[in-house]
């Protein structure tokens, strides 16, 4: 028989850290703060860290017998999550916002805490990876030239084959690194348009020379060189003759000093007569393909969110049973007792953004959510269920016969209204353009349409109310979820996966 009391241990550990007696080890870290001292015990440095092992062979000690260590670059709030965890092998990121997380994780893979760095990878990925999608360029250079964060690789290696719009079309794509860039653009299963790799390319090398002017009309020959000189590296990876005529003439001609005589003349004859000989090297067409994106098993609390926010601002618990009775076609609600679903927040708009952009990129692959919206000037919450994934590569009709819209019992709204699909043909519509268009249920039965961008900015918003008279004929839904066809703005709105499975807290022991 063995008797384990591996919690009394760490316990005990943890509060060792608290003892400022018999400390021989002072880490100094977070330069940008003026520098935050922690004491430590060197017997415990080495054993649980072979960075610290082989820092503390190389760091002399001081006549108090005192040895120091500096780490600039780790902020002090990571640092004490890292030392709490050599101590007492406990990290609770439960209450923790994802940067913080991710910081973490680099600090680990930094100073060989492998466990802790593999642990969080892993957490990341299965149940954050909105937002490791919404932060392409901050963590993809991190790890780009990294040995590690294998999985991270993986699943961003999934993201470039099947969504480069997310990365082509971030907000902090011209941060990325050259390095980062040359291997996506050598990439040969890139789904993109090729004439859209080279706008993005002349916008990442323009961003590298913030001294050129928005507008190339204006640029001298010195200009067009120092462009030439950055992308030196990218222009021989674009598939130039895969490009059709009416695009290189509106896009490339502008900047043609930046490529090589022969090049151009070849790109130009080749749009003319496509079978004639070219002296240039034709790099082949990009090959399509359409793997699948790692899972991402969700292990968050019921009704939880990030950055430890309430798990909603606009509806409440009472909805959440009522809605999940919609989803399971329950003739009656469920109690609160009794919900079998966990709502995990995707997107709020007041947190993350209004842009119809927003909806798409961080809710791009997730299927089986609801969406709702709280209406400008009025009680108003309505909204939708799409049991089926968001996929702005598609356009068009989607057909699902498991869709539904509503209006939630709010304020004075005295009663919910739920409407179920009644043609499965026309249950939704994704529309591919991203400036304006967010979901949209049937034919404008519940859509979100900002034409500024900002669905909180202009009246575009709609739910059309039918007469009910032509409801059979002319509607995709049973029933209209407002009485009056005026179009609206919203305050917020935010989109919920639905998860009937509910896994405990994360505590990384």
């Amino acid at each position: 028989m063995i008797f384990k009391f591996f919690d009394k241990l760490s316990q005990d550990f943890s509060e060792l850290l608290s003892d400022k007696k018999e400390y021989n080890v002072v880490i100094e870290v977070d330069k940008e703060e003026n520098m935050k001292s922690f004491n430590a015990h060197s017997v415990v440095l080495r054993y649980r860290s072979s960075y610290f092992d082989k820092e503390l062979e190389n760091v002399t000690t001081n006549k108090n017998h005192i040895k120091t260590i500096i780490k600039p670059n780790v902020p002090a709030q990571i640092f004490e999550i890292i030392l709490k965890y050599i101590y007492g092998g406990i990290v609770n990121i439960e209450n923790t916002n994802t940067k913080t997380i991710y910081e973490l994780m680099v600090s680990a893979n930094e100073l060989e805490l492998k466990e802790l760095s593999i642990k969080l990878e892993n957490y990341l990925i299965e149940s954050k990876a909105s937002w490791l999608k919404t932060h392409f360029s901050l963590v993809y250079r991190s790890i780009f030239d990294s040995n590690e964060f294998k999985g991270l690789k993986k699943f961003y290696n999934d993201i470039i084959v099947k969504y480069p719009n997310l990365i082509f079309e971030s907000e902090d794509f011209t941060s990325l690194q050259e390095t980062a860039l040359v291997s996506i653009l050598a990439r040969d299963d890139l789904k993109v348009e090729e004439i859209k790799i080279w706008d993005c390319v002349i916008k990442w090398g323009i961003a590298q020379n913030p001294t050129l002017s928005a507008d190339s009309k204006e640029w001298s020959n010195e200009n067009f060189e120092a462009l030439k000189i950055t992308l030196q590296q990218c222009l021989p990876l674009i598939r130039y003759f895969h490009i059709p005529g009416e695009n290189i003439w509106k896009k490339m001609n502008p900047y043609k000093k930046i490529l090589e005589e022969q090049l151009w003349d070849d790109i130009i004859q080749h749009s003319i007569s496509p079978n004639e000989p070219i002296t240039s090297f034709v790099l082949p067409a990009r090959i399509i393909s359409n793997p699948e994106l790692p899972s991402r098993a969700i292990s968050t609390p019921e009704f939880s969110s990030r950055e430890n926010e309430p798990f909603s601002t606009i509806i409440n618990n009472d909805h959440v049973a009522e809605l999940s009775s919609w989803v399971d076609r329950k003739p009656t609600n469920y109690s609160l007792a009794n919900i079998p679903y966990e709502f995990q927040l995707i997107l709020r708009g007041s947190r993350d953004g209004f842009h119809p952009k927003t909806f798409w990129y961080m809710c791009y692959g997730h299927a089986g959510t609801i969406v709702v919206a709280k209406v400008a000037g009025t009680d108003e919450i309505i909204g939708g269920y799409n049991p089926l994934a968001w996929d702005n590569l598609k356009s068009g009709w989607i057909k699902t016969n498991d869709s539904f819209i509503f209006s939630l019992k709010n304020g004075n709204i005295k009663n919910s209204i739920l409407s179920r699909v009644i043609n499965e043909n026309k249950a939704l519509y994704y529309n591919n353009d991203l400036n304006i268009f967010g979901p949209e249920f049937g034919d404008s039965k519940f859509i979100m349409k900002s034409d500024v961008s900002d669905f909180t900015q202009d009246k575009q918003c709609q739910c059309n109310h039918l007469p009910w008279r032509n409801l059979i004929f002319n509607s995709e839904y049973e029933k209209p979820i407002r009485t009056t066809n005026e179009l609206f703005s919203i305050v917020d709105f935010e989109v919920f996966k639905v998860i009937k499975k509910q896994i405990p807290n994360y505590t990384i022991r």
